[in-house]
């Protein structure tokens, strides 16, 4: 009885929609400011803030980011 109703939890939270869920996104440049400029520009246009998770400066700058709403 209890698979059942884990099966049918399961089914139910697959069709919700996952645009509620914060999406991940990332640039590069020469610096630092200029890659998170573009992550900003990124976050803007989709109307949402921005989190960053992940920055490295190998041979240029790279950052992740989460949008969130």
């Amino acid at each position: 009885m209890n698979i059942v109703k884990n099966i049918v939890a399961l089914a139910a939270f697959s069709l919700f929609s996952f645009s509620g869920f914060a999406q991940s996104v990332t640039a590069s440049a020469s610096t630092l400011d200029s890659a998170e400029a573009k992550i900003a520009l990124q976050a803007k246009q989709a109307g949402t803030s921005y989190k960053i998770t992940s920055a490295r400066f190998t041979n240029g700058a790279y950052i992740s980011a989460e949008l969130v709403k």
